[in-house]
């Protein structure tokens, strides 16, 4: 059996994957379960799939935790120390689930001792991708992605004949509002930011679908999984989600992986890699689909793509400076602080305003992840003034 650790167990991802473990129990073991903040959640798992261990993110969710899973046998901790512990402990298979910069510190724990890294965490890529990269090789992990596009690339791209490479392509739904006018996105709500017309997603990731700033991560994310230069990597706008990637090759052949939105399919795929397993997702129909579309992303309505963009031919710490400033804008949209183009604005302006710095270490990234994220809130507050003034 192959043991699993599931960090953000209770997350969209986090769930699929019990799901699909749920279906093959003689296959997989779950060493340990971690979660955010819903203790409730994390203790119905535990008991279901008999983890050895549950850990809550939230200490203060320990007690409640601990009630619910007294008498099971299940190890129960909390705090940010024992999430990179369950990190620790020993599984072949890891699913880094956990939303944003926080899931770098146990992803690298994970990674350390070369484990397959199941990686839905874009931000691990985007905060210390070439620290994360050198790691894996260091420590001889493998990194298996599971963001929709970049599985679907990895699944035709030939990484045996590199140079018969000439671009990668990331499809992007466009979000709640392809269609819109800038002036009905200055006054999007975060109901309607969230409200994805292909996919089911936890509300950072939603915000950032609608913003394309999710697309902007998976650029750079896409450039380190499979080390390709920011210049020959295309995003392309599919509001069908069928398509998920695409590879083109020097003969004029384009190799693209299809299938239903539904992310069980790429958690089956790294879960059982480099075999296959059965999903329960919808087949696709293409009679009954008819026709498939496909269009260049707006720069003027989605600036994110241009900021992502730069942010990765700068290099250094950009991305980790982008990726910081986007978890507090979105924050503070959710928040109903400011609005839903302000979210660009913001990160723009913490760009502008932080100075470029190499990263020679993990510390490097942390102290500036902390320096971007109080500079984007001094934003936040002056935006925030404006609109209520």
């Amino acid at each position: 059996m192959k043991r699993l650790t599931i960090l953000g167990s209770t997350g969209s991802i986090g769930c699929s994957t019990l799901d699909l473990v749920s279906r093959a129990p003689e296959s997989f073991a779950v060493e340990a379960l971690v979660a955010g903040r819903n203790a409730v959640k994390l203790a119905e798992q535990a008991r279901q799939f008999r983890a050895k261990v549950a850990v809550i993110a939230d200490d203060r969710e320990y007690r409640s935790l601990k009630a619910a899973l007294a008498g099971t046998g299940i190890e129960v901790a909390a705090g940010r120390t024992a999430v990179v512990e369950a990190a620790e402990r020993p599984s072949e298979w890891v699913m880094a689930a956990v939303v944003g910069a926080a899931g770098l510190a146990p992803t690298l724990s994970a990674i350390r001792r070369g484990a397959v890294i199941a990686l839905a965490n874009k931000e691990v890529l985007v905060c210390a991708g070439s620290l994360v990269i050198a790691e894996a090789r260091r420590h001889g992990a493998t990194i298996l992605p599971v963001d929709s596009e970049h599985n679907a690339i990895f699944q035709v791209f030939e990484a045996g004949r590199r140079e018969a490479i000439e671009r990668i392509v990331l499809t992007a739904s466009g979000g709640p509002f392809r269609e819109k006018s800038v002036e009905v996105m200055e006054r999007a709500s975060p109901e309607e930011a969230v409200a994805h017309p292909n996919w089911r997603m936890g509300a950072k990731i939603s915000v950032d679908s609608a913003t394309m700033m999710n697309k902007g991560l998976e650029l750079i994310e896409a450039h380190h999984v499979f080390q390709f230069p920011e210049e020959r990597i295309d995003i392309l706008v599919h509001p069908q989600s069928v398509v998920h990637g695409m590879v083109c090759y020097t003969d004029g052949s384009m190799l693209a992986q299809l299938g239903s939105p539904d992310m069980r399919t790429p958690i089956a795929y790294t879960l059982a890699w480099p075999e296959r397993m059965p999903a329960p997702v919808r087949r696709l129909d293409l009679a009954q689909l008819g026709k498939l579309t496909f269009e260049p992303p707006d720069p003027e309505r989605f600036p994110a793509l241009r900021l992502a963009r730069a942010a990765l031919r700068e290099g250094g710490g950009a991305p980790t400076i982008l990726n910081a400033a986007n978890e507090t804008a979105v924050h503070a949209f959710l928040s109903r602080q400011i609005g839903f183009r302000d979210i660009a604005r913001v990160v723009e302006r913490t760009l502008e305003a932080l100075p470029d710095r190499a990263l020679a270490g993990l510390e490097d990234v942390y102290a500036l992840d902390r320096e971007a994220r109080e500079t984007a809130a001094r934003f936040v507050g002056s935006r925030a003034s404006a609109v209520a003034i």
